[in-house]
């Protein structure tokens, strides 16, 4: 058969997503503050949304004067005031502070300016400029600052760990290739502050002996926080001890040991360390008050609490009541009389086009903004009713729950849910919660009864490991015997899963921690 191109008319049905669909998907999974931040981004893109400031801004959009030039227009009105009012106020001032000078002058028996100095008192301007000169760089209480000096920035600047540790150089090494030296390790630091570069290139990349830089960095060591510049966690750890005089053969031989002590090993340890019970427990704890990362403490970024997006109540008759947080929902208008200025005075079809795109960009976000609220608030009224009994009683009492039956029970799609529910927080009586932590696998019931939630399975675990004797400490399959006895059908390995997922001990290590503690 011969190849030959020809043209050929087909009819089919495909499922396109739209810019708009996919906007709407994106702003349904965003969390509060990329959300803040995508709005913020819209803002300055488009110039018919607007943000109002207040709640009253929202009835001033349809004015016919833009809020911004009855703005200006009343700025220029009190600015023209205030100049002809100024001379007449400056005089009576200036009166009443002679005034009081002199009352102060007579009741202290001595000259104002003798006991608190006037801010006129600076170097003659015929002096010129100092480099030093305070006058030149910071905010005066006469109400004259620089304008480059940012007070807000100083007062929320945060010292880094190089800041730290430059300044007590200077005032340490006074040699020029000791503070050389000094300042590349200073830079060689990680963000704990340990140092991992060998000593031996670094002594080859500066062109110096390697003597030479491990006696600077044995200054360097002394440093504040105490522990900085080691080379590893039993250094770290050393150079703490070292300085609360605390560092003997004893403790030599555990900071040795410190995988022993990893897996508490404390029968071994003990051996190695050549003391008795009592001495081992307080170098235990001695070992405990230490910092193993000492340079964390500077430069750590602000973490941001987490802000709830439903609030859960409840009311007087026992049911629940959910509202949404307006602190996370921005407020976004459409600027029509602004809309209906400008179209006028379109000068060609070009920006006709333009305005035309910026006005159904902007009602299409204000209405997907609506309906994201509206779903966010539809999928949190599913979650509390089907968890209901989470909310009076407890962790114990929560439900199996899965995407498909909320989707179901609203008529959504399991998508939809799985989106509204990520990044998403729920303040309720017992805490905050993600959306996502209402929905839990299944794990049967003996004997027919209803299946139980994995976290409650995992709590009720908790709360054995937590009430048990030293002398009987419960294994992974006393785990399961008991949990079956309450009628949870549940395997020894998943018990072992949500054990490790909680970050719990065997029961071996426990038994030996526990042993321990008591001696």
């Amino acid at each position: 058969m011969a190849l030959t191109p020809r043209l050929d008319l087909r009819q089919s049905q495909s499922l396109v997503m739209t810019p708009q669909l996919m906007q709407a998907i994106q702003l349904l999974q965003m969390s509060n503050l990329e959300l803040t931040a995508h709005i913020q981004k819209e803002l300055e893109s488009n110039p018919l949304l607007e943000q109002p400031e207040t709640d009253n801004a929202m009835a001033e959009f349809g004015q016919e004067a833009p809020i911004a030039n009855q703005a200006e227009n009343s700025a220029e009105h009190a600015t023209g005031d205030e100049v002809h009012a100024t001379p007449d106020l400056a005089d009576q001032m200036g009166e009443k502070a002679a005034d009081h000078t002199e009352a102060i002058n007579q009741d202290l028996d001595a000259r104002l300016d003798n006991v608190f100095p006037d801010d006129n008192d600076r170097p003659n301007q015929s002096d010129g400029p100092q480099l030093n000169d305070p006058w030149m760089s910071t905010p005066t209480r006469n109400g004259g600052a620089n304008p480059d000096f940012d007070l807000e920035a100083v007062l929320a600047g945060t010292e880094s760990l190089s800041d730290h540790l430059e300044e007590q150089l200077i005032t340490s090494i006074a040699e020029t290739r000791g503070r050389i030296i000094g300042q590349f390790l200073i830079n060689e630091l990680d963000e704990q502050g340990y140092l991992k570069s060998d000593l031996t290139l670094v002594a080859n990349r500066l062109g110096t002996e390697l003597k030479e830089v491990e006696d600077v960095l044995s200054v360097l060591q002394t440093f504040e926080p105490c522990g900085v510049f080691a080379r590893s966690l039993a250094e770290c750890l050393a150079l703490q001890l070292k300085d609360r005089n605390r560092f003997d053969p004893a403790m030599e031989a555990l900071l040795d040991n410190l995988d022993l002590l990893a897996k508490r090993d404390f029968l071994t340890l003990k051996k190695l360390c050549n003391v008795d019970d009592d001495d081992f427990s307080e170098m235990i704890m001695e070992i405990r008050a230490l910092d193993p990362r000492p340079g964390s403490a500077f430069g750590q970024l602000t973490v941001q609490p987490v802000i709830p997006d439903v609030f859960v109540h409840q009311n007087n008759d026992g049911s629940w009541k959910l509202e949404l947080n307006s602190e996370t929902l921005p407020r976004v208008l459409v600027n029509r009389t602004y809309y209906s200025k400008i179209s006028n005075s379109a000068k060609n079809s070009r920006e006709k086009e333009f305005l035309v795109d910026c006005l159904q960009n902007a009602n299409w976000l204000v209405k997907s903004l609506d309906q994201r609220a509206q779903t966010i608030l539809k999928v949190a009224t599913e979650i509390v009713r089907q968890q209901d009994a989470f909310f009076a009683y407890g962790v114990t009492h929560l439900r199996p729950l899965t995407l498909k039956t909320v989707a179901d029970a609203i008529s959504m799609h399991e998508s939809t849910v799985s989106r509204v529910t990520s990044n998403k927080y729920m303040a309720t009586n017992r805490g905050v919660f993600e959306l996502k932590y209402f929905f839990t696998s299944a794990i049967s019931a003996t004997g027919g009864a209803d299946s139980h939630s994995a976290e409650a399975v995992k709590y009720r675990i908790r709360q054995a490991i937590d009430a048990e004797d030293v002398k009987k400490v419960l294994s992974d399959d006393a785990l399961v015997k008991l949990l079956r006895d309450e009628g949870i059908d549940i395997a020894r390995r998943t018990v072992a899963k949500y054990r490790e997922a909680m970050n719990i001990q065997s029961s071996v290590q426990r038994r030996r921690e526990k042993k321990a503690a008591l001696g």
